[in-house]
C-alpha cells in the first residue's frame, strides 16, 4: 500500500514536536527512544495515505530514525534539521499507566521553532495540528490554501497561559480535540455534552473529547457518538496514544471518498484501532510491522463488539 503512494502528492500535513524519549512504565524502561506528538501521528496516518512532516530536530537526531520515518513513507520535505539538541523529554508511568511524572523537558530546538510549509504542502486538503502552541498553530494555518478539513489539538498549558490565541484558532478550524479536563477548563462547563456544544458554538463543526482508556466521544449537530478504545491485552507503553488516535483519524480521512458523518465517524474507528497497535510496545514499534490488513481485521473486531 505505502509501495503505492510514493509519487503521490502530500494529502496530509502535520504539525509538532519531534523527540527523544527516556521513558519508564511497569514493562520496562527505554531510553533515547523516538517520540514526538509529530511521530506518532504522522507514522498512524501514513496507513491510509501520503502524508507531510512538519517538525524540527537537532544535528544530534540519529539518521536510523530518519530512515524509519521513510519506511513509513512519510515525506521529510517539512522536517528541518538545525544546529543544536533535538527536544528531549523523560517520564516515569505509574502502575495505572494514565498518571505518569515528567522528570525532565528539554526544549532545545524546539524552544525556537517556527514551523514554515514547503510550497508543495500548502495545498494540501488535510492538515492536523497537533498540540503545540496555538500561536505557532495559527502560524501554520495562515500559510495553507482553502484546506478542506482542518483539526486542532490542544492542552491545559495553552488554555491556561494563552487564551487569546487558542479561541482565535478555535474558530478558523473544522474539529477540535482535547480531553475531558481539557473540555472542562476550556468551557467552565462540567457537563461534557454542554462543553462539545459550547465549543461547537465558537466555530468548529466536531468536537472530539479524548477520555484516555474509555475512548472518546464526538459531538456534531448530528448528536453524540462514542469512540470505543480497542481493548488491548496488555498496554505496555501509552506514550503517544492520543496522537496516534489523531493521526489515524484524518489519514483515514483523507482516504474515504464522503467527508460526512458517517465517514467522519469510521475514520475515528481507525484512529482508536491503530492507536491500540502503538501501545502494545515502546515509542512506534509497535507499528513497524503493522499492516493495513492488520488495522482492517481488528476494525472489524471492534464492530463486532459494538453491535447490539
Amino acid at each position: 500500500m505505502r509501495e503505492e503512494r510514493k509519487n503521490n502528492k502530500v494529502k496530509v500535513i502535520i504539525v509538532g514536536s519531534i523527540g527523544i524519549d527516556t521513558i519508564e512504565t511497569p514493562a520496562a524502561r527505554h531510553a533515547d527512544i523516538l517520540g514526538g506528538s509529530v511521530s506518532y501521528a504522522s507514522t498512524a496516518a501514513s496507513f491510509f495515505t501520503r502524508v507531510g512532516m512538519v517538525g524540527v530536530v537537532g544535528s544530534d537526531f540519529p539518521p536510523k530514525y530518519k530512515k524509519l520515518y521513510k519506511k513509513f513513507n512519510i515525506d521529510l520535505a517539512g522536517m528541518h534539521t538545525i544546529e543544536g539538541k533535538t527536544f528531549r523529554w523523560s517520564g516515569v508511568y505509574e502502575a495505572d499507566m494514565i498518571n505518569r511524572r515528567t522528570l525532565s523537558t528539554e526544549l532545545n530546538v524546539f524552544e525556537s521553532f517556527s514551523p514554515e510549509l514547503p510550497v508543495a504542502y500548502r495545498s494540501a486538503p488535510f492538515i492536523l495540528l497537533s498540540n503545540i502552541s496555538p500561536d505557532l498553530q495559527l502560524h501554520v494555518l495562515s500559510q495553507a490554501v482553502a484546506p478542506k478539513f482542518v483539526v486542532a489539538d490542544t492542552m491545559d498549558l495553552w488554555i491556561n497561559m494563552t487564551r487569546g490565541p487558542l479561541m482565535k484558532l478555535i474558530s478558523k478550524v473544522h474539529m477540535l480535540m482535547l480531553n475531558d479536563s481539557e473540555a472542562r477548563l476550556l468551557t467552565g462547563e462540567h457537563n461534557l455534552k454542554k462543553c462539545a456544544d459550547t465549543i461547537r458554538s465558537w466555530g468548529p463543526d466536531y468536537v472530539v473529547i479524548k477520555k484516555g482508556e474509555h475512548g472518546a466521544m464526538l459531538i456534531s449537530s448530528k448528536g453524540v457518538f462514542i469512540v470505543p478504545a480497542y481493548p488491548v491485552d496488555k498496554v505496555v507503553d501509552p506514550t503517544g496514544a492520543g496522537d496516534l488516535f489523531a493521526g489515524g483519524f484524518v489519514g483515514a480521512l483523507a482516504e474515504v471518498k464522503k467527508k460526512d458523518e458517517p465517514g467522519i465517524r469510521k475514520s475515528l474507528l481507525y484512529g482508536s484501532v491503530v492507536a491500540s497497535f502503538g501501545v502494545e510496545r515502546f515509542s512506534l514499534d509497535g507499528l513497524r510491522r503493522l499492516t493495513r490488513e492488520n488495522i482492517d481485521k481488528r476494525l472489524l473486531d471492534l464492530g463486532k463488539m459494538m453491535h447490539v
